[in-house]
């Protein structure tokens, strides 16, 4: 083998190995790391329903005022 094709092979060999190094299973900080960002996305959720609620209750107590408004 030339050493062009040598170096090439070697090369190609350090990159596959790499790579396959890089598929280990997750570890404790990864695992954590998902818990927080669900965590976060949860609250996310949590706070756009309240955001939610708190407009609708804001709509019904002006529709209470407008008929108020109206009986007098």
């Amino acid at each position: 083998m030339s050493k062009l094709r040598k170096a090439i092979f070697y090369l190609f060999l350090i990159v596959l190995l790499t790579g396959l190094s890089g598929c280990e299973s997750e570890g404790p900080m990864e695992r954590a790391g998902k818990k927080v960002d669900k965590a976060v996305e949860d609250t996310g959720k949590a706070i756009e329903d309240t955001g939610k609620a708190i407009k609708e209750a804001g709509k019904k107590k002006e529709a209470g005022k407008k008929k108020d408004e109206k009986k007098e």
